[in-house]
């Protein structure tokens, strides 16, 4: 399952409402295409991702993305290119034109199957409509890999493909519950959730505490980034700060979908320097 803030949004029918004469030509509304429930009467963009909010939003639908390897016998620690090429789901046409989200057309994360190795990067979009980035894959084993894009048209879209790596896989990864202060580059992160003890399908509020907080800098056009995915890597999620101002807390509203312990990435820029920390939470079944 892969998530995005958007994927949860009901639309709202203005248009019903206009027929009966309650609502007039001029109530526009504006919606964020990540976050749908931050709206608003005016132009703008969203106090929450920073996207511009749209009006007239389509219902959202999955797109296609393949994703081919080359060389296909691939081969630990070298060089293999990633080809992503984008179709839209009704006569799957190449889709060349897309929107900028977050300072970028594509936002790629690849995740090992023992999470250990993460990274989140930028394909480069060819003539062609199609994204290439070079990976060398650095263990065997299985890796996730997760496409982020908006289609011209369309809404954000969150597809994740799966690579295969030759050799024994390392194990698969046991998680316990590690809230510890973490030292990034040059920062360090706490973090607290409210809960304390995560429910799969409630809200928890994760709290991200930074120090120093002197010299804070948005990383590509918001003030944090969260991948979160479930130790089976079935549950990908990618989302951004729920309330943050610059300021030495941050803080983020997530639903856990399962009962499993999720892995969760958090980066934050400081004086130019990216910093990823990780933590994992345990979520458990509503009792």
């Amino acid at each position: 399952m892969f998530y995005h803030r958007y994927m949860r949004a009901t639309m709202c029918v203005l248009f019903l409402l206009a027929l009966f004469g309650l609502v007039r030509a001029q109530d526009k509304v504006y919606i964020c295409p990540m976050d749908p429930d931050v709206r608003s009467n005016q132009p703008g963009t969203c106090r929450r991702c920073g996207m511009k909010l749209r009006e007239g939003l389509p219902d959202p639908v999955e797109y296609h993305m393949d994703l081919t390897v080359t060389p296909r016998a691939v081969k630990l620690n070298q060089p293999e290119q990633l080809k992503f090429a984008v179709h839209d789901p009704w006569k799957d046409r190449p889709v060349k034109d897309f929107q900028i989200v977050h300072e970028k057309l594509f936002h790629m994360f690849v995740v090992s199957q023992d999470l250990q190795f993460f990274i989140h990067d930028h394909p480069v979009l060819q003539p062609d409509g199609d994204f290439l980035f070079t990976l060398a894959f650095p263990k065997p084993g299985m890796y996730r890999v997760l496409g982020d894009f908006y289609p011209d048209g369309a809404t954000p879209q969150l597809i994740a493909k799966t690579v295969f790596v030759p050799g024994t896989p390392p194990p698969v990864a046991a998680l316990p519950r590690d809230y510890s202060t973490k030292q990034t580059e040059n920062m360090q992160v706490e973090l607290t959730t409210d809960p304390p003890q995560p429910l799969a399908a409630q809200k928890t509020l994760m709290y991200f505490r930074l120090t120093p907080a002197d010299g804070l800098e948005k990383y590509i056009g918001v003030w944090a980034h969260m991948l979160a995915a479930s130790d089976d890597l079935i549950d990908l999620i990618h989302t951004h700060p729920f309330i943050a101002d610059g300021g030495p807390q941050v803080e983020f509203s997530l639903e856990f979908p399962r009962a499993r312990t999720y892995r969760v990435w958090v980066q934050f820029q400081r004086k130019g320097v990216v910093n990823t920390a990780h933590f994992d939470v345990p979520v458990k079944e509503l009792e």
